[in-house]
Formats: structure tokens, C-alpha cells, sequence
């Protein structure tokens, strides 16, 4: 299976001139991914989970970083998917509590989708909470639509199950 190139790729934000960098998580990236994913979810991914996604050839994980001005980046958010055969399926979108609402994680979808669209995907699919309605509208605005639910799909301790809606995008 045909990998993406490892070098990191600026992206520049919507109105402003500090660009993104996305890049591919790597082993040393696993400390900060799951501080995000507690900071995102009620129930983040583990530890053993995510570094099991690393070892798989169809597995994807890209994270959004900024570029720090005293050097270094600061991870802003991620994205994980699968590519099989000629489908992306995206797991998991996640943007850091206090760096949402400027463009993380449009960024993040269109680095998903132009991956999925450049080793000749024909289609994209997701589940999010039914309740999660700002991932709706996003995912709306790429082109999905709604073609299912499943119900009581998310699951977690000490908390009411929620449905999750099935989206699709055609490429």
C-alpha cells in the first residue's frame, strides 16, 4: 500500500498568515496525542489503542500542528482514518477544547479527504453523535449526507448511550 511522503506540509489559516503544518504522527507523538484526545473526549482512545493504529498499514493518523514562536509546534488536532480498498473511513476528528472555531478541523478533513481522493478513493465515510451538531455542519459543508443511524452507538461509562448518524461523501 502506497504511503503518504512523512514530510510535515504548511496550510495556511483562513484570514490569518501563520500557517498549520499536518503531518503523520509518529511513536514520539503518542504523550501528546492522548493529552488531546482526555482534553476532547469523555472517552478518548487509549494509549494501546492508538499506538495499535500505527502498526497498520491502512491506518492513518494525521496531526495539525502551529508553529510555535520561541520554536517547536504545539498540536492543535488530529485525524485518524482508514483507507480500504477504495474507501476512507475517518475514526476520529479531535480539536484541542481551546483551539476551536479556527479552521482545525476543516483542515484536518480536507487533509483527510485530498489522502482518500489521491490513492483513488471513491468514497468517504463516518459516524458522529447525533448530539455533536457543529461536526454535523461541518461535515455537511464537505458534502455529506446522512444515510443511516445506529443506534446507541456511543457508549460510556456514566453516561446515557447516544446514537451515532452514518455519513457519506462520493467522491
Amino acid at each position: 500500500m502506497r504511503r503518504m511522503r512523512e514530510e510535515p506540509r504548511p496550510m495556511e489559516r483562513a484570514g490569518e498568515g501563520t500557517p498549520f503544518v499536518i503531518r503523520r504522527m509518529t511513536r514520539e507523538d503518542l504523550p501528546a496525542v492522548m493529552e488531546l484526545e482526555k482534553a476532547s473526549f469523555r472517552n478518548p482512545w487509549s494509549f494501546e489503542l492508538l499506538q495499535r493504529e500505527l502498526n497498520h498499514d491502512w491506518s492513518v493518523i494525521f496531526l495539525l500542528e502551529e508553529p510555535l514562536p520561541e520554536g517547536g509546534r504545539r498540536l492543535l488536532g488530529i485525524s485518524i482514518f482508514w483507507i480500504v480498498h477504495d474507501e476512507v473511513h475517518v475514526l476520529n476528528v479531535a480539536t484541542a477544547p481551546e483551539h476551536r472555531r479556527r479552521g482545525v478541523g476543516r483542515r484536518l478533513m480536507e487533509a483527510t479527504l485530498a489522502e482518500g481522493q489521491a490513492r483513488k478513493c471513491c468514497l468517504a465515510t463516518l459516524e458522529v453523535r447525533r448530539s455533536n451538531e457543529p461536526a454535523i455542519q461541518l461535515y455537511k459543508s464537505f458534502g455529506f449526507r446522512q444515510v443511516g443511524v445506529r443506534p446507541n452507538y456511543y457508549v460510556g461509562e456514566g453516561e446515557a448511550p447516544e446514537d451515532a448518524i452514518v455519513m457519506v461523501l462520493d467522491f
